[in-house]
């Protein structure tokens, strides 16, 4: 997903507690009169599940249900609205979901089969530019067996199709409440998720209460939660300093994650939990240009790009070096491009352009957005010019533009070079692989890579077992390796700042690092 307000799996938890002692329990006797209130930069921009992709899937994990989720601390989708899934077919062409009787929407309306359907239809009648209609893409139609049980007909094997349906654009609607042709308008949301949203001020505030009528597999440990909305971090971090919130997530920049992990003293007290994120950065190469359509020139700069001076200089440690295009913590991560390239050598990139019968300085332009993946992306791209000058072998340019006429530039083919971000869908290979080949790459740039295409992602999409897929997924990130069309940068870290007094943010964060409110709670004692 490229994530509009700037989305892996959860499972590896560093909790840096910058106090010691936290007590572990919940404060069951608080529960009932201690909203928890949580500060974030990332605001929805629908409530309507139709038409997000992007941030707002933060809202609508904790408000909405989806047929399966994720657990906390797990990697694979597992029934929620739905009292069991599965394929009814060894060729992964028919998934059957039978609902947990007696659901209901916040309206009173019954989550039925009916409901289902017309969920998921509505998102295909409607087709948001831009909106979840591109995650249905395998799905060819929906289909009732009495009022408990969907089938999802697919047009060819899709194992992936359960990660989809766990997103929280596969949310499920009342039909009653929610236009079949059209986005429901204002504030309102009618759910059967874990939280009821009782107020909802664009920009500013979201207040949640405890859904007396949710069945589910969700535990929570709190009554209610305020989400505060910022436009910058600073004033939310100071929000969090004056106890005026519980806790933040997204948002924090990385001079503020390294002064609240440095500076314990000045913060009275707060706690910060380190998670793995699976949001990466890349470069994507135009094979029409000159200069980068030539391979020797791509692997002369994938030799030459010093991750670890990028991750230090530019993200002080708050991000990791990325060697392969499917993050560290999915299945089937590898270090391709360390394997191919090793550390950063000058010497051998100078052969690479030699044998090729480059002997002059290459000029190149480089192209980053302004206003999508954060401040630190200017800086991100002098690194980047500074190491391939510093060999001699290059001279780059840098050009810039905000997000709009970014995309319409690199759309046209007008980028050389350019820097995109992937926020992924879902915590599985095929989501870091496949939007980027063939001639709909969503980098705008068709990729055709055939071996892949045409034969290893329908071959692992053949398989339920997402574990079963890794030598297909090795074999993919070896052909990007040996075609140098994109080039991996870092991958970020996620981190949840709150007071000594909050628990359960080492949990809050699903696979799709959206945090599920419920997770948190107040501690009896620290």
């Amino acid at each position: 997903m490229f994530y509009r307000a700037g989305l892996q799996s959860a499972a590896a938890f560093a909790s840096l507690s910058l106090l010691a002692g936290c007590g572990l329990l919940p404060d069951s006797s608080a529960q009932p009169n201690r909203r928890i209130t949580v500060g974030t930069t990332s605001s929805p921009s629908t409530l309507d599940p139709a038409a997000a992709w992007d941030g707002s899937w933060e809202l609508m994990r904790n408000v909405f249900q989806t047929l399966v989720s994720f657990p906390a601390g797990s990697s694979s989708p597992e029934p929620d609205a739905a009292r069991s899934c599965r394929f009814t077919d060894a060729t992964s062409t028919v998934y059957r979901c039978t609902l947990r009787e007696g659901l209901t929407f916040s309206n009173g309306e019954k989550v039925d089969a009916r409901a289902v359907k017309y969920s998921v239809d509505r998102i295909r009648k409607i087709k948001v530019k831009g909106g979840p209609v591109g995650l249905l893409g395998s799905l060819d139609r929906v289909d009732t067996e009495g009022t408990d049980t969907v089938l999802f007909h697919l047009v060819k094997a899709d194992a992936t199709f359960p990660f989809v349906l766990a997103t929280p654009a596969m949310s499920l609607v009342a039909p009653g409440e929610y236009p079949a042709d059209r986005i429901r308008d204002g504030g309102k949301v009618t759910g059967s998720g874990p939280y009821v949203l009782d107020v909802y001020q664009p920009g500013k505030r979201a207040e949640l209460t405890r859904n007396p009528d949710y069945e589910g597999f969700a535990d929570r440990k709190n009554s209610a939660v305020t989400i505060r909305y910022f436009d910058h971090s600073a004033p939310m971090v100071a929000a969090l300093k004056k106890k005026q919130i519980d806790a933040t997530y997204r948002g924090l920049t990385a001079e503020e994650v390294v002064s609240l992990e440095d500076d314990q003293q000045d913060h009275n007290g707060l706690q910060l939990v380190e998670t793995v994120g699976a949001d990466i950065r890349f470069l994507v190469f135009d094979p029409e240009d000159p200069a980068a359509g030539k391979l020797a020139v791509r692997r002369a700069i994938a030799q030459l790009v010093d991750r670890d001076a990028l991750v230090a200089e530019v993200y002080r440690g708050t991000a990791e070096p990325l060697y392969s295009m499917v993050p560290k913590g999915i299945a089937g991560h590898t270090t391709s491009f360390f394997d191919a390239f090793g550390d950063p050598d000058p010497a051998e990139a100078k052969r690479i352009l030699t044998r090729a019968g480059i002997d002059e300085p290459v000029e190149m332009t480089f192209w980053y957005t302004t206003d999508r993946y954060g401040s630190s992306t200017a800086p991100e791209f002098a690194e980047i010019k500074r190491q391939l000058e510093a060999s001699g072998l290059f001279r780059i340019t840098l050009r810039s533009a905000p997000w709009k006429t970014f995309q319409e530039g690199f759309t046209r083919g007008d980028y050389p070079v350019f820097g995109r971000g992937w926020f992924p869908d879902f915590p599985d290979p095929d989501n870091f692989i496949a939007p980027f080949v063939g001639e709909e790459s969503v980098t705008g740039t068709p990729y055709p890579a055939d071996e892949i295409t045409r034969d290893l992602l329908p071959s692992s999409r053949e398989e339920s077992d997402r574990g079963a897929v890794s030598k297909q997924f090795r074999r993919a990130q070896e052909i990007l390796v040996e075609d140098v069309r994109l080039l991996p940068l870092w991958q970020s870290k996620l981190y949840v700042a709150a007071g000594e007094d909050i628990g359960g943010g080492e949990r809050a964060l699903d696979p799709q690092t959206v945090m599920q409110m419920g997770e948190l709670y107040r501690k009896t004692s620290w």
